[in-house]
């Protein structure tokens, strides 16, 4: 098959041949029994996302493994890390097999399943991460995202057994003792609302500690989305004295301010900014984008957290948590980063692909176009402008804080090991 008419970062207009599920040849007027036109589309390595809920097992009423895969290949992306706070837990080489499985069977892109680092996320002993790494998920990334590992003792006690397979445990930091009740960014419009502040302390402290834990032991950690100035002045340091520490952002927490929780097109106290961590202040959004800049920030990272209809349209204190964000996420980025001019095409695919893959230990995926290489191919038409409709949406689940606006830039095509997963914007 023959790719023409596309630009690798870019770059200049080449015609990219895929044979046997690699890139064969790259150059200009290549000829082919089948071709795809990408009509001056940017060709980026296939996106690579390091925080999905895909909700399988346990709640499929939400999102699914094939219809998270499926919009994920509408976002672009080739390979996703299945989060573990499924029902039951990914606490178990079984778990996590299934959803290895799933992902197999569905392969709209690759499912690499995210292990529990405690037993039910509960946070009281250590879950079977050996037994996980070892299983046919090969399991390198541990987390219990949605919750935060508190016990100091645990968190040093996981971040050493996971050195013996070159794992990380990828944290959500968030003190539960500072954030009880808490319902948003802690702040003037807090008080004004009275919603219970969520402070930033609550997770630069988590970040801090465990920065030395890692240090002491000398072990891989990944901070999840990270959403406060201080948490990067923190991470900053902490990358000045070589600690082996990695962090991400999410495209939300690039684009949206804690202030749409009082005045937005969709009124005061809409549930669909509820988002753990919360919105931040423009201040911080400010710090977030030059820390992904200079990289201070590694990657971005959707978060993509579907909930059904009923779990986000009821009032704001019993609505659940989150956003869905794998189809929006390369428009956001480009909104926030690349029409701002902090980043270029190449730094995208380095913090969509490159280094998440790097980071989930994923050798056949984040790799540059070149001869050789796998075939995960993304064509992303930044000239583009698209109202967000959610009702278009791959997923089950609706709740996006876009709904109505118009971003840049559409995902044309995605090939995954030289199949198409989407053509023309459409699933294959």
């Amino acid at each position: 098959m023959i790719i023409r008419n596309v630009r690798i970062l870019g770059g200049e207009l080449v015609d990219i041949r895929v044979a046997d599920g690699e890139i064969a040849e790259i150059g200009t007027g290549l000829e082919g029994p089948e071709t795809v036109d990408g009509g001056g589309a940017i060709a980026l390595p296939g996106l690579v996302d390091l925080h999905t809920h895909l909700r399988e097992p346990g709640r499929e009423d939400a999102e699914t493994v094939q219809t998270g895969t499926q919009s994920a290949a509408r976002g672009g992306y080739t390979a996703v890390h299945a989060m573990a706070n499924t029902s039951p837990v990914a606490d178990t080489a079984g778990v996590v097999e299934q959803v290895w499985r799933l992902g197999r069977e569905f392969a709209h892109c690759d499912v690499h399943p995210v292990g529990a680092v405690t037993v039910g996320l509960e946070g009281k002993q250590l879950a079977e991460l050996g037994a996980m790494a070892d299983s046919a998920a090969r399991v390198r990334v541990f987390s219990d995202d949605g919750k935060c590992v508190d016990d100091a003792v645990l968190m040093r006690r996981a971040l050493e057994y996971v050195k013996a397979f070159d794992g990380v445990i990828a944290q959500h930091a968030q003190e539960p003792r500072l954030t009880a009740g808490a319902q948003m960014n802690e702040g003037v419009i807090s008080g004004r609302l009275g919603l219970t502040g969520w402070p930033a302390v609550a997770e630069e402290a988590i970040i801090a500690r465990d920065c030395l834990l890692a240090a002491h032991v000398g072990s891989r950690l990944h901070i999840c989305h990270v959403s406060t100035a201080g948490s990067v002045e923190i991470i900053r340091w902490a990358k000045s004295k070589g600690w082996n520490v990695t962090c991400e952002v999410t495209p939300h927490h690039l684009l949206l301010t804690d202030d749409l929780v009082e005045d937005s097109p969709v009124g005061a106290y809409n549930p669909i900014y509820k988002v753990n961590p919360p919105l931040r202040t423009r201040a911080d959004v400010e710090a977030l984008r030059a820390a992904l800049a200079d990289g201070t920030i590694d990657i971005v990272a959707t978060d993509h957290a579907p909930h059904p209809v009923e779990d986000k349209e009821t009032e704001w204190s019993a609505a659940a948590m989150g956003m869905v964000g794998l189809e929006t996420a390369l428009s956001v980025v480009q909104e926030a980063m690349v029409e701002t001019g902090l980043l270029d095409w190449a730094g995208v695919a380095q913090r969509m692909s490159v280094v998440p893959a790097r980071i989930g230990r994923l050798g056949g995926q984040g790799q540059p176009l070149e001869v050789g290489a796998p075939a995960n191919i993304t064509l992303y038409d930044p000239s583009a402008r698209t109202e967000v409709d959610p009702s278009a949406f791959a997923s089950k689940s609706r709740n996006t804080p876009y709904e109505g606006m118009t971003l840049p830039g559409r995902v044309v095509a995605t090939f995954l090991r030289g199949r198409a997963t989407v053509l023309e914007g459409k699933l294959v």
